[in-house]
């Protein structure tokens, strides 16, 4: 796995693994984001069980989350997953979310290349991700990091609510 150096961030900022200390920060943030974005209702994330206990969850087979620190303070996250109901090898970005004082200073793009990375050293072939319109500078992440938009959903997310779909390969 490599680190955030291919993509400059502020001398206060880290990327590391999620800890059961994180917990209440990201789960925090999921619930302030989201909402920001109109994914607040039934078939979205922010519902999801895993979101009060991020680090236990993140700690299965296959699974690892990631925290952008500033100053020392939670500001983001982002994860990779095995995507439910999909065949083995595919696996999906999850819960990437970030607070506005880390929008626009480099954390998104260091963060994919963070989780792409172990998607790789984890044995995934594919990426997938869910996301909405109104995601915009989500979604032109998404497509700088050699995402392509797909026509449907994939897997059983249960998150019935997203309307925009990406897929990746993950060619070493």
């Amino acid at each position: 796995m490599t680190t955030a150096e291919a993509v400059t961030l502020p001398a206060d900022c880290r990327i590391r693994p999620i800890e059961p200390g994180d917990d209440a920060a990201v789960a925090a943030i999921i619930r302030v984001v989201m909402p920001e974005f109109g994914a607040d209702g039934p078939g979205f994330a922010i519902h999801d069980a895993e979101v009060a206990a991020m680090s236990a969850h993140y700690a299965a087979p296959g699974h690892v989350y990631f925290v952008i620190e500033r100053a020392g303070r939670v500001i983001g996250g982002a994860g990779i997953a095995p995507l439910s109901g999909a065949t083995d090898g595919i696996c999906e970005l999850r819960k990437m979310y970030f607070l506005p004082e880390a929008r626009g200073i480099g954390a998104g793009a260091a963060m994919m290349q963070i989780c792409l990375d172990s998607a790789r050293a984890l044995g995934y072939r594919q990426c997938y991700l869910e996301t909405l319109t109104g995601m915009d500078a989500a979604q032109k992440l998404y497509e700088r990091s050699g995402f392509a938009r797909i026509p449907q959903a994939m897997g059983a997310t249960g998150h019935f609510g997203c309307n925009r779909f990406y897929l990746r390969e993950l060619d070493a």
